[in-house]
């Protein structure tokens, strides 16, 4: 097993032989954005992704509702899937370091595209929750096995350029075209709800995502051709999670993000409420998550760069003070456009931290166990986006809503005093 570095010492991306036609690169900018196998990744996640949020929003509530499920039945509903990465990320993104990334992103097609032709036949609540939480199984094996992918081979493209790491660039536009889905899914879903019964958006769902198979099956293996002999499934798992366990990158990071997502989460769930009763315009209430989304998509790259150029570290600390700053302004600029200003905020916040973020998880943790380090940060995203609707609501029956953001916008200050504090005296910025 690699040496495991600590989260201030940086070691350039490695060097290896090449494999499936993946190999160094010239460095450039250029060398991922038209290499085969990205495309083919996020053509396939682009695909799987807008299929599954067709099925997600608004399309499952509407389905859920008139099985008859209401109340925390139904939000029960709409979340397993979530509670399902939560839990199974990182074994999935060990299993993958095990037995090759393109296996299991077969695997994952596979619940992509054949669970959707399920609901055809669902007659209740319980059996609906049944199909959710295998469906779950989908994006719980692609959000790591995928980051780790494209980790990996940019990595691999890279591997002689040590003095211009890319990572958090490559998982930015690569994470911009998987947003997209977020984006189609749902005003598809709608549309077609439009002149079909769910039952029949759900058939489509499994058309549009059986496509994925095209360009998985076209996708080469990441792993080596020659490999020492494997160690048994529960030394390799045990090894695994040792190793994360022992990168604080992982920790501080995924301790960072869960922060991040409890208030974004929290806003999600209670934002549009207390705006409302306000008297903010319903359609400025849904501007303001489309303008977030919007800067958040088209910034990643952008942000990614600058991650990659300035410290990963860096960049994670000035999106966590724009996030901070941006929560309290929430509630003051209540009227009018000035509303809309937050959210561009935390748009450009979110695509500072999340490349970034994963990026310093692929350079810390050893190379053999990559997709369990993205396992582990996508296990930690799912439990603040879990979390933060439950804690935010209590803290807002507590404190109030203006207090439950400014104690929000504090623990991000806080977390962003951490960095600065204990890590970022210790880290060479030329090389971080």
């Amino acid at each position: 097993m690699a040496p495991l570095l600590p989260l201030w010492e940086f070691r350039p991306p490695f060097s290896g032989g090449t494999e499936g036609g993946l190999g160094p690169g010239d460095g450039g900018l250029a060398a991922v954005k038209r290499s085969r196998p990205f495309l083919l990744l996020t053509l396939a996640d682009f695909l799987a992704r807008s299929g599954y949020q067709m099925g997600k929003t608004p399309l499952l509530p509407i389905f859920a509702d008139a099985l008859g499920a209401s109340g925390a039945f139904l939000g029960a509903i709409v979340s397993v899937s979530t509670i399902t990465g939560l839990v199974l990320k990182p074994f999935f993104g060990i299993l993958s370091d095990r037995g090759g990334r393109r296996a299991w992103l077969l695997i994952g097609t596979c619940f992509f595209a054949f669970m959707p032709f399920i609901y055809g036949f669902i007659s209740s609540t319980e059996q609906l929750l049944i199909a959710r939480l295998i469906h779950g199984l989908a994006t719980a094996i692609y959000g790591p096995v995928t980051l780790a992918y494209i980790a990996e081979l940019s990595r691999r493209e890279r591997g002689r350029a040590d003095t211009d790491p890319s990572v958090a660039e490559d998982i930015g536009w690569f994470q911009m075209a998987r947003s997209g889905g977020y984006i189609v899914g749902p005003a598809l879903a709608g549309a077609l709800l439009t002149v079909m019964d769910p039952a029949a958006v759900f058939t489509v769902i499994g058309l549009i995502s059986c496509a994925v198979f095209i360009p998985v099956l076209r996708l080469p293996d990441t792993r080596p051709e020659k490999r020492q002999k494997r160690k048994p499934l529960l030394q390799h798992v045990r090894n695994a999670i040792r190793d994360g366990a022992r990168t604080p990158a992982i920790w501080l990071t995924g301790s960072l993000e869960s922060i991040t997502f409890v208030a974004l989460y929290t806003l999600k769930a209670f934002l549009p409420i207390y705006a409302l009763d306000a008297g903010v315009s319903v359609a400025l209430v849904g501007s303001f998550f489309s303008l977030q989304e919007a800067a958040h998509v088209i910034a990643k790259p952008y942000c990614g760069r600058l991650g990659d150029r300035l410290g990963y570290l860096t960049s994670i600390s000035l999106g966590m003070l724009t996030l901070a700053a941006s929560l309290p302004l929430v509630h003051v600029l209540d009227a009018g456009a000035a509303f809309l200003a937050p959210a561009l905020m935390m748009g450009v916040a979110q695509a500072l931290i999340f490349p970034a973020a994963i990026a310093l998880v692929s350079n810390r943790i050893s190379p053999e166990h990559l997709g369990a380090g993205m396992g582990l940060i996508g296990m930690m995203q799912n439990f603040g986006k879990v979390a933060g609707p439950i804690l935010g609501g209590l803290a807002i029956q507590a404190l109030g809503y203006e207090a439950t953001l400014l104690c929000l916008s504090a623990a991000l200050a806080l977390g962003t005093a951490v960095i600065w504090v204990f890590f970022m005296p210790r880290i060479n910025p030329t090389t971080l």
